[in-house]
């Protein structure tokens, strides 16, 4: 494919190709990127910006694409901390079991997960660059009704473990 104009041979086979990705502005600064004389980053979801751009949203402690939200650079380390964080502040026990849905911004998972107010772990990636949805993911009617018909119903006072929705 000709994308029109040229990365760095080091790149060749690193990188998310999406057509005619520079013919947009900088999701920063809106600038058009294809006429820019700036440095442009291209980040590993395959988003373009400016080099400049980045490092000023780093300043500012932001670590995800402005595009699509998923990470731009390693934060395993930060993820430590936070599960270091979380591990010394439990939730109280009438919240110990509640469970949400989450959509992971790096892997774009939906997941189920144990409720806490600091952060939520994408149980796939290990990420905490998650949002809350609003319930389970919907399945296909088919699948949905044989499994509605095939488990024992269930009642809210018997559930071991409570949904926020």
């Amino acid at each position: 494919m000709s994308l029109g104009f040229c990365y760095s041979s080091y790149l060749k086979d690193k990188h998310k190709c999406m057509e005619k990705a520079m013919h947009t502005n900088c999701p920063i600064c809106f600038e058009f990127l294809f006429d820019t004389t700036k440095a442009i980053a291209l980040l590993a979801c395959g988003h373009n910006m400016h080099l400049g751009c980045i490092r000023q949203l780093q300043q500012r402690l932001m670590y995800a694409c402005p595009v699509c939200s998923k990470s731009f650079c390693d934060m395993s380390v930060i993820w430590e901390k936070v599960d270091e964080i979380i591990e010394s502040r439990p939730m109280p026990e009438e919240y110990q079991n509640v469970k949400i849905w989450i959509l992971c911004n790096d892997c774009v998972e939906t997941s189920e997960v144990s409720f806490h107010t600091m952060a939520l772990k994408c149980p796939k990636c290990k990420s905490y660059n998650t949002r809350r949805t609003q319930a389970a993911p919907a399945e296909p009617a088919a699948s949905a009704e044989s499994a509605e018909s095939a488990a024992p119903a269930e009642s809210d006072a018997s559930s071991s473990s409570s949904r926020v929705e």
